[in-house]
């Protein structure tokens, strides 16, 4: 059965290896559903968070051609184990002086915040599960959205801190 995976992929921080990576997923038909790629703890390094789909199978298969390639230190099948997953919205919504009121009362339960007022508009960050997001969106949809932008998942795993070799 084909399921949602998120994977952590630790590289150096080189030009070219989004390059290798993204090319690698789409040689072997993979669509990349989400991809974010930041600093990570250590100096030089880099951490991408891939979400994709496939079976077990598959995911296997695509952290071993990861491994192969240059410049990528480390694997791991986060969705695998427990971990935190949280993803940002900007979202543009069309306003008049009558809804801006209706529109703050439905992102309060969401704790999402207005982050810039226009004549005619509000601009609204919200964080958080790709649920979450999806849920905010259809709610603020009626009054227009104007624009949208999302970052994509970021994870990490859960647990306890092992040591390092």
């Amino acid at each position: 059965m084909e399921q949602k995976h998120t994977i952590s992929i630790l590289v150096n921080d080189q030009p070219g290896v989004l390059t290798r990576v993204a090319s690698l997923m789409g040689q072997r038909g993979f669509n990349i559903d989400s991809i974010t790629v930041g600093q990570s703890e250590e100096p030089g390094l880099s951490r991408m968070i891939i979400v994709t789909r496939g079976d077990e199978k598959t995911i296997e298969q695509i952290m071993k051609q990861f491994h192969k390639l240059i410049d990528v230190l480390k694997v791991q099948h986060l969705s695998s184990g427990p971990m935190v997953a949280r993803e940002l919205a900007l979202i543009k919504v069309g306003t008049t002086a009558a809804t801006r009121s209706e529109i703050n009362g439905i992102i309060e339960p969401f704790r999402a915040n207005i982050v810039d007022v226009g004549v005619s508009s509000l601009v609204i960050e919200v964080t958080g599960s790709s649920e979450k997001v999806d849920a905010l969106i259809d709610l603020l949809t009626p009054y227009g959205i104007k624009e949208l932008s999302r970052t994509g998942i970021t994870a990490i795993s859960r647990g306890a801190i092992l040591a390092k070799a």
